[in-house]
């Protein structure tokens, strides 16, 4: 799906708020729904000027040849986050979509290569499910546990909630062999509607998300992904680790290979089996961290039969993103390194509770 208009008012608009205003209040780049204004943390993060990397150092960064001191970008990074103006242009360098050694060409060329190479993914998976790329998304099964199309009233398989009249019946999609069902491709078709109903929930205060194009092109790059890790496919959160690449970048293309980037690293939280959780090392590690840190509150929580720390699973799971205001939790993963992959995780974690003690003392203050 090409750029949307309103996903460029979103930003313009924002941006606009920026420029007038000394104080620079992030919120307006990322507005929220006046009447879900009661429902989210209050944003704590001020952009502070001379240590938030701008769109001026971020440019000054560059040789003239394109290549990129990341050293120095990586340096201000930490000590004041990233201005909105130029996040995804700078999260595509974190996540390692660009090599900060490469040139511009170099990288326009390998831009263009995956924007083809995406191009040709969706296409097969909406030979498959031709809703895919439609500006629809399916909230509602289609196919059976046995893969066996889902029908309507009327008789016709339910591509969608709200798909268009002229949806295919793509009952001969799946593929089989002497009735055996090709499980990954079942498994996939499966996990459809979970990823719709999901993309509903994400992130869903935020006024970018009335708009069901947006929605889409979220439902898009995930079915997308899901459909080339064959090994994990769809886990639920992992629509809140692509919400902000979908909302930064305009181009879904783009989006994907960033969702791609982060999820490199964070796949093995989504691995679950009968025998541990994808997260249980982390959260072995922040139990360790706060018996440390502060060990009343460890004991505290372990008479509370809270020593396993699975209540800290779902922060761990999507990197604090539900925790957080939508600015706040960028901010966290700038600053911790989650997206650059430059602090190692108990670091990241002792991070994380020192800036959510810091936020805890200025709530009360507030």
């Amino acid at each position: 799906m090409g750029n949307s208009n309103s996903s460029v008012a979103f930003k313009n608009g924002g941006s606009r708020a920026m420029k007038n205003s000394s104080s620079e209040e992030l919120d307006t780049y990322y507005p929220v729904r006046p009447e879900c204004l009661a429902d989210v943390p209050k944003t704590r993060f001020k952009a502070r000027v001379g240590k938030t990397l701008s769109e001026r150092r971020w440019k000054a960064a560059f040789s003239k040849d394109g290549y990129l001191d990341i050293a120095g970008v990586l340096r201000r990074i930490q000590r004041g986050g990233i201005h909105p103006s130029i996040k995804g242009a700078a999260w595509e360098f974190l996540l390692g979509c660009f090599d900060p050694e490469s040139t511009f060409e170099e990288r326009n060329q390998l831009r263009q290569q995956r924007r083809e190479q995406y191009a040709a993914w969706k296409s097969e998976c909406q030979k498959i499910v031709p809703v895919i790329g439609s500006g629809k998304f399916i909230t509602s099964a289609i196919v059976s546990n046995d893969g066996q199309p889902i029908a309507s009233d009327d008789g016709q398989p339910i591509e969608c909630a709200t798909s268009t009249s002229n949806s295919q019946d793509n009952s001969d999609a799946m593929p089989a062999d002497n009735g055996n069902f090709d499980k990954k491709m079942l498994q996939w078709k499966l996990s459809l509607h979970q990823i719709g109903l999901d993309v509903v929930r994400t992130d869903r205060t935020l006024v970018f998300y009335e708009n069901e194009a947006n929605q889409a092109k979220l439902w898009d790059v995930l079915a997308v992904y899901a459909w080339m890790d064959k090994d994990i496919g769809y886990v639920q959160g992992m629509s809140d680790i692509c919400s902000p690449m979908i909302i930064l970048l305009e181009n879904e293309a783009d989006a994907y290979w960033c969702f791609e980037r982060a999820m490199r690293r964070l796949r093995e939280n989504f691995k679950c089996s009968t025998d541990s959780i994808g997260v249980q090392s982390q959260l072995s590690t922040l139990a360790q961290i706060v018996k440390t840190v502060d060990p009343k509150l460890h004991q505290h929580l372990e008479e509370l039969d809270g020593g396993e720390y699975l209540f800290a699973f779902r922060m761990l799971m999507v990197l604090f993103r539900r925790e957080f205001s939508f600015v706040d939790s960028l901010y966290l993963w700038e600053i911790l390194g989650e997206i650059s992959g430059n602090l190692d995780a108990r670091k990241a974690l002792d991070e994380a509770l020192k800036v959510h003690k810091k936020y805890l003392k200025q709530a009360k203050k507030s």
